[in-house]
């Protein structure tokens, strides 16, 4: 996510809707991916992108400047995600959720690089919903967005060292996973 200058920002802070949309375009994609590693589900993932840019439209004339914007967004779009899966998690608890087969079978035209992608994002959202979000919002910004410690912890009002150890424990897990993974396969 690139920055957003400065005049921009002030623009929308007065209600300009030409600057929200630049700001919308220079964000949107990275709000979607953050929300889709997180709630693991598409449809989620569109639901909290809208309530991210409406949160960001209500409260961008309240953003003093004192982080850097993103940091701001960045912070929104995990609590929102959060939020929103634990929510979604408690009422719909039974719900089976075909999001992720649906487009295969529909497309009878899958290439084996569409069926090899398609695998490989399973089988990461497989491994990331072995976490808890805490771990998961983590390793998410740090391994997939590629922010900084430093970063992370001003996005999500955690210590540093925090965010060390709960990186370290999501790894963890993930190595363990995978050392049962190979020995299931003997």
């Amino acid at each position: 996510m690139k920055d957003i200058d400065q005049n921009t920002l002030e623009l929308a802070r007065k209600g300009d809707i030409g600057a929200f949309e630049d700001i919308y375009k220079e964000t949107s994609g990275f709000v979607y991916n953050v929300a889709l590693r997180i709630t693991r589900n598409s449809a989620d993932a569109q639901e909290v992108t809208q309530n991210v840019f409406l949160k960001i439209y209500r409260n961008l004339k309240s953003f003093a400047f004192r982080s850097a914007f993103k940091t701001w967004v960045y912070r929104i779009t995990v609590n929102t995600a959060i939020n929103y899966y634990r929510k979604s998690m408690k009422e719909q608890k039974r719900r089976v959720d075909f999001d992720d087969i649906a487009p295969t079978l529909a497309n009878s035209s899958v290439t084996s690089e569409n069926v090899i992608k398609s695998d490989n994002e399973s089988r990461l959202q497989s491994l990331l919903g072995l976490l808890s979000l805490e771990h998961k919002a983590c390793l998410v910004l740090r391994e997939i967005e590629g922010l900084s410690y430093q970063e992370i912890a001003v996005s999500l009002r955690i210590p540093i060292n925090t965010v060390r150890s709960r990186l370290k424990r999501a790894r963890q897990a993930l190595l363990e996973e995978a050392r049962k993974g190979r020995k299931d396969a003997l």
